[in-house]
């Protein structure tokens, strides 16, 4: 298979690393310092391209792959709120084809399906009340995490005494800490940490007088993400349209 690579910071690394690794060819490889190579005849060759970039960048960088009629992964987080609604229209009505996801790890598929069956569960024990910590390095722009908010999604839609998520306190590099612990009991609250070149942890805890239950995955590299966003472009390779994180690894 042929893969354009946009983003060639320590993921994009990864991610070329691990597609040669698994027999594939890289065609193009794209960062900021040369986007014309969008309209190359090398880039409109790929099958799929993946892009892993900052939240500002990622919807033009999308974009630009759509124009040459390039498939899409897409594993950058901050950018799909504000256009997944546009994304769906392009997919659906324009033939245009992404899988976009906050994680690509398998091990964050598995703990996303136990903590959507962790929460049917508890929605049934009111006692316990749940929070959530995300846990990433220093480079990390947006907070929460997309990871946590996709979490929090899936508990919120499980658990009737919850409606929504709340950004909590941020803890950041230099130990300063903004935002607040309170939120209404309606409210699940994720509090976000900056520190050091943490790859990404993230904690569901559910906490009652008596006792707490916590569910946690710890990262322990890029290289899971990296895998993932992989095997996510050779499942895209062979489909069209609009494509979730729960197509590929269906639990």
């Amino acid at each position: 298979m042929k893969i354009a690579l946009i983003g060639y910071g320590k993921m994009g690394r990864m991610i070329e690393q691990i597609a040669r690794e698994r027999g594939h060819e890289i065609v193009s490889v794209i960062d900021v310092d040369n986007r014309a190579d969008f309209a190359t005849e090398a880039f409109r060759s790929a099958d799929v391209a993946i892009e892993f970039t900052a939240p500002q960048a990622a919807y033009d960088n999308v974009r630009e792959a759509f124009a040459q009629g390039v498939k899409v992964v897409s594993g950058s987080t901050g950018w799909m709120a504000a256009h997944e609604e546009e994304m769906r229209r392009l997919c659906r009505e324009e033939g245009k084809t992404l899988l976009w996801s906050s994680n690509f790890s398998v091990g964050v598929a598995v703990f996303r399906a136990v903590n959507k069956y962790l929460a049917k569960i508890m929605d049934r024990f009111p006692a316990y009340d749940v929070r959530m910590e995300e846990v990433h390095h220093v480079h990390k722009l947006d907070a929460p995490s997309g990871t946590a908010i996709t979490l929090a999604e899936d508990i919120v839609s499980n658990i009737g005494r919850k409606d929504k998520w709340v950004r909590g306190m941020l803890t950041a590099p230099d130990g300063t800490v903004t935002g607040t612990a309170d939120c209404a009991a309606d409210e699940l609250r994720i509090d976000s940490v900056r520190r050091g070149e943490v790859p990404g942890i993230h904690t569901v805890c559910y906490d009652s007088e008596a006792d707490a239950i916590t569910l946690t995955h710890d990262a322990h590299s890029r290289k899971g993400f990296a895998l993932g966003a992989v095997l996510a472009a050779e499942f895209v390779a062979g489909r069209e349209g609009w494509l979730t994180i729960d197509d590929l690894f269906n639990f």
